[in-house]
């Protein structure tokens, strides 16, 4: 096959020292960066990418794609070890991660976290691979209404499959598309809910408020119960990761389901955050073990990982096939094949088959080189859990602090970061769900651009939300996950279930 032999090009293109050298660098790069809560791997990949402009556009690709990697492996390591996700899609995971980190099994938490990352960004590299045309040209017919359908699809699908309260998951996602709202309205220039402050004409950046919900709510709760970091007693070793190998095939239907929920919100492009959430709502549903995510089950953190590695390696696809950038690290990456002079589109396969190529090849190998590094380096990142409390929340606020400045430069954000402690420690306190509250900051205002988008052009009707099958067909989808709630209740009324389990069961987070 023509694609074959192409790889093959492009594994002898990446086999040199000097590339492989910089695929370790950007590696490790990408870990830390994935560890520290707000810097991302967008904001890494932007901050590291004026180091490439001497390198020839095949090794700087190597090593941004490998921060990128890096990156997408790292963000889990805060999530188990200290419940602060360290990019927003990892937030998914801290749901059985964490729980599974308190109850002393941080090493199996974390090499199946791995694991599953590596498993998710294989099948979407292969997926790359072999179906790049169709995959492409399929994207091509995504519009305005089609992109607010996949995300009124992820909102609903909270609503629909989290087994909490419906109305604390309804009024957690409001507070949060208030917040999203906050700033100027992109369509009209005009101030929302400013109040007269310039410094909320931008709003508030959803890395501030999941370093503040997570991070400063997470270590005030453990100030209140007496200073204590659970967990501390987790024991990492070869054979912890070889027994917890021994398991995974026993999850072998969530891994593909959410490779293949993953991949599709890449393509999208709905990006790696819903693709976990998503992934981790179809999980919890469809589990037999269901009932106890929440709790510490290995397959919450599996399905989460293997969808947002999925979703970010397939998010690269329609970047290099048409230009269009499928999650923030995928823009900054488009902008470093601008600089380096390659045109992104179709033309990019016939004209530069090197570069795609060695970039595909790389994909394969960076993410075997990341797993390898994360699971040595397994050892160094759990010995954090054994330093006191006392020592690391001090230094978690610090990192937190200089998370949250960071993204604007801004001494605000850091204010705004405690006030959002505070909001997450009280939902915590109320056992209101933190995640659809995230979850509306993070897509809120993307949701309202594509909603508006769409009214535009279909004159006010709704009825575009049904224009051809593919949006009718998600529409419906989410208008069904909405009311599965009532849905449900009805269907126990007709046949009652063998136990009640509505009511007893606990928020998503």
């Amino acid at each position: 096959m023509d694609e074959i032999s192409a790889l093959f090009h492009g594994f002898s293109v990446i086999l040199t020292p000097m590339n492989m050298v910089l695929m370790l660098v950007g590696i490790v790069l990408g870990v830390l960066i994935g560890v520290l809560p707000g810097l991302g791997g967008a904001n890494g990949v932007a901050i590291l990418l004026p180091l490439t402009f001497t390198m020839s556009p095949t090794s700087a690709i190597i090593m941004l794609s490998c921060i990128y990697w890096g990156a997408l492996f790292g963000g889990a390591i805060t999530s188990i070890l200290f419940n602060i996700p360290g990019e927003p899609w990892s937030v998914a995971t801290t749901f059985d991660g964490y729980p599974m980190a308190q109850q002393g099994r941080a090493g199996q938490a974390l090499t199946a976290a791995f694991t599953s990352s590596f498993i998710g960004a294989f099948v979407a590299v292969v997926m790359i691979t072999f179906l790049a045309p169709l995959v492409a040209k399929f994207a091509l017919k995504f519009g305005p209404p089609e992109y607010f359908a996949v995300y009124l699809l992820t909102f609903c699908s909270f609503v629909g499959m989290g087994k909490g309260s419906p109305f604390k998951i309804l009024a957690s996602m409001a507070i949060g598309f208030a917040l999203a709202a906050v700033g100027m309205d992109t369509v009209t220039g005009q101030l929302r809910l400013t109040f007269g402050f310039p410094d909320l004409m931008r709003g508030f950046d959803f890395l501030i408020g999941v370093i503040g919900l997570f991070g400063i709510g997470e270590i005030l709760l453990s100030m209140e119960e007496g200073l204590a970091f659970n967990g501390k007693s987790a024991k990492i070793n070869p054979r912890v990761v070889l027994e917890t190998w021994k398991t995974l095939p026993k999850y072998w239907i969530t891994s593909i389901r959410s490779s293949l929920v993953g991949i599709w919100m890449g393509i999208t492009p709905g990006g790696a955050t819903p693709a976990s959430f998503m992934s981790y709502g179809l999980a919890k549903k469809m589990s037999k073990d269901g009932a106890k995510f929440g709790t510490g089950q290995i397959e919450g953190v599996i399905a989460p990982e293997t969808a947002a590695h999925a979703a970010g390696t397939s998010a690269l696809l329609p970047m290099l096939a048409l230009g269009i950038p499928g999650s923030p690290t995928a823009a900054v990456l488009l902008g470093g094949l601008l600089i380096w002079g390659l045109q992104p589109g179709p033309l990019l396969f016939v004209e530069q088959k090197d570069f795609v190529w060695g970039l595909i090849a790389s994909m394969y190998l960076g993410n075997l080189v990341g797993l390898i590094v994360v699971l040595t380096t397994v050892p160094l990142f759990a010995s954090i859990l054994r330093i006191p409390f006392s020592i690391i929340a001090p230094v978690i606020v610090v990192i937190c602090a200089i998370g949250a400045y960071t993204v604007h430069n801004a001494m605000l954000d850091i204010w705004f970061m405690l006030v959002f402690g505070v909001v997450g420690y009280l939902f915590k306190k109320l056992d209101y769900p933190l995640a659809p509250l995230v979850l509306a900051l993070v897509l809120g205002d993307k949701a309202e651009d594509s909603f508006r988008q769409a009214m535009l052009v279909s004159q006010g009707e709704l009825g575009i939300l049904w224009s051809n099958p593919l949006v009718g067909t998600i529409s419906t989808l989410a208008i069904l996950l909405l009311l599965w709630p009532l849905i449900s209740r009805l269907i126990a009324r007709v046949r009652p279930p063998k136990r009640e389990s509505f009511a007893e069961e606990q928020p998503v987070d």
